[in-house]
């Protein structure tokens, strides 16, 4: 599915890989000017710029919806492919393991995963498979004139009034209780926090969910919203400061005195943690569904690193026993099995 191209000579304003980060660029966005979803992409290009990872080694992943359009607009070099309304789980699933060299990158919505795709995102939890999966999270349907998304909160209302009296889908929750062990959630205004957690979720070797509260500043940017970009200010309470660090760069902690917590990912790469104000462990499953249950019921807009496990599972390929070799790049002659073999296998059945 990839073809390594070879990376331009390297200069200042290059990644260690050779490239600029313009590179990692895609189209220009066509969705509303000052939407929440363009901060996010434009985070996704500094990650993957950051991250050194080679752009035609990505497979871009999108169902249906104005999130499903990011896709669009990072990693120009790379492959992507656009499914139906709630299946970009289920395609990247089987993208990865076709070809699980490729870094994956799924990008959704709140309908697309929360509401016709939310079988699709669960199982795809459950299997931890290696997919970076960033939920643009407004609470609205954008594309259908602003009703309500399965994640909008109970209580909010429409710019007509209308009111929520539905709970809401956690998809943190949700994605914590199926076993994914790296969650967290972001605001798209929040660039310093929001690079480090997608820095963290490319260096994770398993599902990676995070969920980013992104204004809809058409349908969903109004006194009443809980996911507008005034609510978000006013009610965001970040659990810590994050910062990342590769594994070739010397580790070294230049925060305030505090207290400071590492986690270490699979690739040696390494996010670390301030505390703000309150000692939170993220590598306790049951401290991270209190905390979201907590913030629901108080209406707060907990931000950071929910939830990493502290030791994880096998990833999807890993379960599979997988041979080394990409499934795409095997010739026929390991993937069809000759005339003998499969009269011997029909015999069996005989």
């Amino acid at each position: 599915m990839s073809t390594q191209q070879p990376a331009p000579t390297r200069s200042p304003a290059t990644n260690r890989i050779g490239y600029e980060q313009n590179v990692y660029k895609g189209a220009t966005s066509t969705l509303c000017a000052g939407c929440g979803h363009d901060s996010i992409t434009a985070q996704l290009v500094r990650a993957l710029w950051e991250c050194n990872v080679d752009p035609y080694g990505i497979a871009k992943m999108s169902g249906i919806g104005c999130s499903s359009k990011t896709t669009a607009y990072f990693a120009s070099l790379s492959h992507g492919f656009n499914g139906v309304h709630g299946r970009a789980a289920a395609i990247a699933t089987g993208s990865f393991v076709a070809n699980r060299k490729l870094l994956h990158v799924a990008v959704s919505g709140d309908g697309d995963t929360a509401s016709i795709g939310l079988g699709n995102f669960l199982h795809m939890v459950r299997r931890n498979v290696p997919i970076v999966y960033v939920i643009e999270n407004n609470g609205v349907y954008g594309l259908t004139k602003g009703q309500f998304s399965a994640t909008a909160d109970k209580g909010s209302t429409l710019k007509d009034g209308l009111r929520n009296d539905l709970e809401p889908v956690d998809c943190c929750a949700l994605a914590i209780e199926m076993g994914c062990e790296y969650v967290a959630r972001s605001f798209s205004g929040d660039v310093k926090q929001l690079v480090a957690l997608l820095k963290g979720a490319i260096a994770h070797r398993g599902t990676a969910v995070i969920d980013v509260v992104s204004p809809c500043v058409t349908f969903n940017n109004h006194e009443g919203s809980t996911k507008s970009l005034k609510f978000a200010r006013e009610h965001e309470e970040p659990l810590h400061e994050i910062g990342f660090v590769p594994y070739y760069e010397e580790i070294r902690v230049d925060y305030e005195p505090g207290t400071v917590q590492e986690i270490i990912l699979h690739d040696g790469s390494r996010l670390v943690l301030k505390k703000l104000g309150n000692d939170y462990d993220p590598t306790s499953r049951e401290a991270a569904l209190v905390l979201l249950e907590q913030a629901r019921r108080e209406k707060h807009f907990i931000t950071g690193l929910i939830y990493r496990a502290p030791e994880p599972s096998p990833a999807f390929d890993e379960q599979l026993e997988l041979v080394e070799t990409p499934l795409a790049h095997l010739p026929d002659e390991f993937l069809r099995p000759n005339p003998e073999v499969v009269e011997q296998l029909n015999q069996l059945w005989r």
